[in-house]
């Protein structure tokens, strides 16, 4: 089961800082020192046994309505994209662990973590910190030029655990701070969504073709066209990537065509769509835009795209197109927004043993707390002025402690992560085999994964199923036209056998129905 974890914020931030802040707070008349130090040091149980119990008894009743909800609220002021998208009866009233109450009043298991962002779930323990260091007087607003204490905490924990160092050793997390080398992460950029964190890599490859401002040098591929590699769809074309909501960052998924293509016409930059888990597909790309007028700018990619029917990216794929990178001067982003803190080592590129330039992180690291993404960055690629990748409310300081509350449980509670992934792979994969003129295969890694089925009715109708009748959230992938048909599901990390169970049991069901 899962390892006790029982913090208090100074356990988390150090007795120096916390004792600063009671001075401060107690000068300001916030509370007496005393009892502002009695908060700090609180013990809080991050994940009691019967909060625990009470999650898992709650998480195999779904679709069981057990209040009267809230009828007939009103729609809200919504653009018409998001009206039409919009499912009233799935809007939260509260929620326990892995499951939502909604406006409908009835229970619902989150199959998608909430969209990927739940991690721990809903109203997880550990998070009682928060209300402790609002409690205390720790402000959450902060600017760039004001970075806060847990800010810079997190900062280093990132770099900490992006390296595989052990929590105790400051001297070895001291050399990789220092270090100048490539593919060294050892800064991070704070920003609030993952959009802005993907586009700070793109700007900072940008930075090496064009300058960012008239009286910075010349950049070292002034005059060549940077060409940005991203993943092909299954028609070859660029649908299956997702970096951002950026204007830059969507027209490399394919959206603003025209304006990309009177971008690409004039020489400014040029997409270019690599064959999903095809080495030699990369290879021609390279021998095609590594040379001449052309210079590879980036080489961006997910581990799992879970923007695109949950496909893996191979671990050969991964190793052999990473190591060309590193003999062609062409910088690697790997985007885990979505996949960060769903690995034993949180970081799911550690699982790949490759050496990326930028490391996307978000979502699942404030476990829906707060919006806070980050960009991780090899000293060779940092490049650009503060401004450049500036945003103001990138490092609030309640959102940098959701990190380190996360991180926390998460690195004690690695083995069962672990585990936990395996186990319902095994699952999803026993119960499909008995539908195999329905399902073609299952994807993904771990408590990441995706159902792909033959026809797209069908996947529908299974998504519908479960969403619909059992109340557990399940998303398909059919809005995209040449996209596999896939039902896709992220089990929060608190998931247990039992409740993982349950939902076979419904996937069972429901694909008896489709049949």
């Amino acid at each position: 089961m899962f390892v006790s974890v029982c913090r208090s914020l100074k356990d988390i931030a150090g007795e120096k800082y916390i004792n600063a802040v009671c001075g401060a707070s107690a000068a300001l008349g916030l509370g007496s020192f005393e009892e502002l130090k009695a908060i700090a040091e609180e013990k809080v149980e991050f994940y009691p046994e019967d909060f625990a119990k009470k999650a898992e008894e709650l998480a195999l009743q779904s679709g069981k309505k057990i209040c009267d909800g809230l009828s007939a609220s009103f729609p809200g002021a919504a653009t018409n994209a998001f009206a039409k998208a919009f499912h009233r009866e799935s809007a939260p009233l509260s929620g326990f662990g892995c499951v939502r109450v909604g406006e409908n009043g009835k229970i619902a298991f989150i199959g998608k973590s909430e969209h990927y962002q739940a991690s721990l779930g809903h109203n997880f323990p550990g998070y009682k910190l928060l209300l402790n260091a609002y409690r205390i007087g720790i402000t959450n607003l902060t600017h760039n030029n004001t970075r806060g204490y847990l800010t810079r905490l997190l900062e280093r924990e990132l770099i900490r655990t992006a390296n595989g160092i052990d929590k105790k050793d400051d001297e070895a997390l001291e050399k990789v701070l220092a270090s100048k080398d490539k593919h060294v992460l050892n800064r991070v950029v704070n920003l609030e969504t993952g959009s802005l964190a993907c586009e700070a890599a793109y700007k900072m490859a940008f930075a090496r073709f064009y300058k960012l401002q008239g009286d910075f040098p010349a950049p070292p591929y002034e005059g060549k066209i940077p060409v940005f590699v991203v993943m092909a769809d299954s028609d070859g074309g660029n649908t299956a990537n997702y970096h951002g909501t950026t204007v830059l960052t969507q027209m490399m998924r394919g959206l603003w065509p025209d304006a990309a293509e009177i971008l690409i016409n004039a020489g400014l930059l040029k997409i270019v769509a690599c064959p999903i888990n095809d080495v030699d597909g990369f290879k021609k790309i390279v021998e095609e835009y590594d040379c001449g007028k052309y210079k590879i700018a980036l080489f961006s990619h997910e581990l799992v795209l879970m923007n695109y029917a949950g496909i893996r990216l191979t671990d050969a794929f991964v190793k052999e197109t990473h190591a060309i990178c590193d003999t062609h001067d062409i910088p690697v982003l790997v985007d885990e927004i979505q996949s960060c803190m769903w690995s034993k080592e949180l970081f799911l590129f550690r699982k790949y043993k490759c050496r990326p330039d930028f490391v996307s992180v978000g979502k699942g690291f404030p476990g829906g707390q707060y919006p806070a993404s980050k960009m991780l960055i090899a000293a060779p690629m940092d490049n650009l002025n503060q401004f450049g990748a500036l945003v103001t409310n990138g490092q609030e300081e309640l959102a940098s402690l959701a990190n380190l509350i996360t991180m926390e449980f998460a690195r004690e509670n690695a083995s069962y992560i672990e585990k936990a992934g395996k186990i319902w792979r095994e699952k999803l994969l026993n119960v499909t085999s008995s539908f195999t003129g329905i399902v073609d295969k299952v994807e993904g890694d771990e408590l990441l994964t995706s159902i792909i089925f033959f026809d797209r009715d069908k996947a529908n109708t299974f998504s519908h199923i479960l969403s619909d009748e059992y109340c557990i959230d399940v998303s398909v992938q059919t809005y995209k036209p040449n996209c596999p048909k896939a039902a896709l599901l992220k089990l929060p990390l608190i998931t247990t056998e039992k409740m993982m169970d349950h939902i076979i049991s419904k996937i069972r069901e429901g694909l008896e129905k489709v049949k």
